[in-house]
């Protein structure tokens, strides 16, 4: 079944067409731009010009979908219009635009989206292991307590940090009751598999990737060590240098450190050597949950 999602995030807008089946999703195509949407978003508003290059991204995304006719399209928005005053606002000039209703997600929608996409693209023990979100807005966790899972989302994502200053101690302050939690309920026996473009691009450092290559990103293991390490290069680099270095986009050198510092936390709360990274996220999870919808 051949079957579209978009993603709107807080840094970036993505898109995946996929033909799913009722064990694999398989990438036709997929893109990303990155449109900072969250630009200024401790401001609690979309600007004008923000939201003009996200229209103007699902504009683009849309040339490249519609001609292959999925089944069904699914647009969702996350974290910055979540948050934003006029969200309304937004929506509107993107139907009116594009012709696509987006759905806000809450932060528990989205962290359950993104945990159905790890499951489906990577092989993990679903009893031990806990997903990490790191968004450009927010944080979302997701583990396994009993028989269920437990779903946190946090206002803590790369961009909103780093707009708002925030202190490697700050940051920690954010997370440390939600992991203290995870660190409780999972026992010694755990493992962490990291989603969004703060991990995949960790990855793509470490592996020196001077072209982006999901497939060897995917499944990639990155110890605490390798961690410490990047962070230690990117703050030695200034902001300048960090636009050069190999595997790191240009448009992210501003906030890949909030980002790699929430993941750093992360790891060490929990006690981990390192933590595994995952292609398959939100936007897998999003064609999962039409093809099941879709197959009923």
């Amino acid at each position: 079944m051949l079957l579209a999602s978009i993603d709107i995030g807080t840094n970036s807008t993505r898109y995946l067409l996929a033909e799913v089946t009722d064990c694999t999703v398989e990438t036709i195509k997929s893109g990303l731009i990155t449109t900072r949407l969250g630009q200024g978003i401790n401001g609690g508003e979309l600007l004008p010009e923000a939201m003009e290059r996200t229209i103007i991204a699902i504009e683009q995304f849309l040339t490249e979908i519609k001609p292959l006719q999925p089944r069904e399209l699914l647009a969702v928005a996350t974290s910055a219009v979540r948050d934003a005053v006029n969200q309304e606002e937004f929506l509107q000039r993107v139907q009116q635009r594009t012709g696509i209703t987006v759905q806000v997600l809450s932060g528990e929608a989205e962290a359950a989206a993104s945990y159905r996409g790890v499951l489906a693209g990577l092989a993990v023990e679903a009893s031990t292991t806990m997903v990490l979100d790191v968004g450009g807005g927010s944080t979302e966790m997701i583990w396994p307590v009993g028989q269920g899972i437990e779903f946190v989302s946090l206002p803590a994502g790369a961009v909103r940090m780093t707009e708002g200053g925030h202190s490697e101690e700050q940051i920690k302050q954010l997370l440390l009751p939600t992991l203290q939690r995870v660190r409780s309920s999972q026992g010694q026996k755990r493992s962490l598999v990291a989603v969004g473009g703060t991990a995949t691009t960790l990855a793509a450092m470490s592996l020196g990737l001077a072209k982006y290559r999901p497939e060897l990103v995917h499944g990639h293991y990155l110890p605490y060590v390798e961690v410490v390490r990047l962070l230690d290069v990117l703050e030695a680099a200034g902001y300048e240098g960090r636009k050069n270095i190999v595997g790191l986009q240009p448009e992210r050198a501003d906030i890949i450190i909030a980002g790699a510092t929430l993941v750093k936390i992360a790891l060490e709360v929990l006690q981990l050597k390192g933590l595994t990274i995952s292609e398959s996220d939100i936007l897998q999870g999003l064609v999962v949950t039409m093809y099941q919808k879709l197959s009923k």
